[in-house]
């Protein structure tokens, strides 16, 4: 299995950040995403819910495994990338100064021997890219 550890830091409480996460549709508006849609949809509180990210030509099929709200958002890849087993959990903590602490940790084996060094560092690139945005679209939208 790899693995990739990504922790940033916004200036919002875990609530308004947990809330982004657990609205898809805002998801273009701070990660490198083209668009969102829902497939499949879930409970009352989106758990199970299937939706589809895209991306330039790509697009990628995840589900809503867990959500803890104001500390925890997880998913799982259905499909979209030569990934086994994926599973992303975004952890929000309380920094105890307002803020919240952001680790977005994420597990895959990789579909083709060889290849999983690849995947990790561009994953590990893309993701601190979506743990950026979302600390500062956070920011900016409790500010206002």
């Amino acid at each position: 299995m790899k693995t990739i550890d990504v922790t940033g830091h916004a200036d919002a409480p875990p609530e308004a950040v947990y809330a982004l996460l657990a609205d898809g549709e805002t998801w273009p508006d701070w990660a490198p995403f083209d668009a969102f849609e829902v497939t499949e949809p879930g409970d009352e509180n989106r758990l199970g819910e299937v939706h589809v990210f895209r991306f330039g030509r790509y697009a990628t099929r995840e589900r809503i495994v867990e959500l803890v709200p104001g500390r925890r958002y997880s998913y799982e890849l259905l499909e979209g990338l030569p990934l086994r087993d994926y599973r992303a959990d975004v952890d929000l903590a309380d920094d105890g100064a307002g803020g919240t602490r952001i680790h977005w940790h994420s597990t895959f084996a990789p579909a083709r021997p060889g290849t999983g060094w690849i995947y990790r560092a561009y994953l590990t690139r893309f993701i601190t890219r979506c743990v950026n945005g979302l600390a500062e679209h956070a920011a900016t939208i409790t500010s206002a």
